[in-house]
């Protein structure tokens, strides 16, 4: 396996492991974490008001979450170092969603003369063929500060869709997911573009 595959496959491998489908119960309209909450219901508020900012603990970036992500590190022996990949998981009790952030480390030699474009294609194709799904659509964006990257979303043969947004910043890969069911996709769809919008590189490594 070659450095340019290496990193994204450890990372998809571990953010395939993170998506816990919960008991599907009936859901009131979805409240998007940019918009001010309905009046109406109650529940719909309690929700709103659990979607919080959170920091980076190494300060680099800053996504809004349903409260306090759930954190995962995975360290493997690799033959360029240990290397770190590190998840941030958010989940809502009566949603089939995930909220992913995850992030890994290139080595400082190899993060500095890669090709940040190859880097995301490589990522791409790697959450594609490791979670054995379809690729829906692409686009390229770039974050608020000027950094490259790419949204993909695909659905695996179970039905579910991860809608992804990546970016190649000083040496480090940064994956920005929501991860969902076919049923309650479009219900959310306003709801997951609102999370993913949220998501600032700061980069106060």
């Amino acid at each position: 396996m070659t450095k340019r595959v290496l990193l994204p496959f450890m990372a998809a491998t571990l953010i395939c492991s993170v998506f816990t489908p919960v008991e599907a119960r009936p859901l009131k309209r979805p409240v998007s974490p940019t918009k001010p909450a309905p009046t109406k219901p109650i529940k719909s508020q309690l929700q709103q008001s659990q979607w919080k900012l959170f920091n980076a603990p190494d300060g680099s970036f800053t996504v809004l979450m349903p409260g306090m992500p759930k954190t995962m590190t995975q360290t493997q022996k690799t033959y360029m170092g240990e290397i770190n990949v590190q998840v941030f998981v958010g989940q809502f009790a009566n949603q089939e969603v995930a909220y992913v952030v995850a992030y890994n480390d290139f080595p400082y030699s190899y993060g500095q003369m890669a090709n940040p474009q190859e880097v995301l294609n490589n990522a791409r194709d790697m959450a594609i063929k490791t979670t054995q799904s379809n690729l829906i659509q692409q686009r390229h964006l770039r974050s608020s500060n000027g950094h490259l990257g790419k949204e993909i979303e695909y659905v695996n043969s179970g039905g579910k869709i991860t809608k992804n947004r990546m970016y190649f910043a000083e040496g480090r890969l940064y994956q920005v997911m929501a991860i969902t069911t076919k049923k309650q996709h479009k219900t959310l769809s306003k709801t997951i573009n609102g999370y993913l919008n949220s998501f600032q590189l700061v980069l106060k490594k």
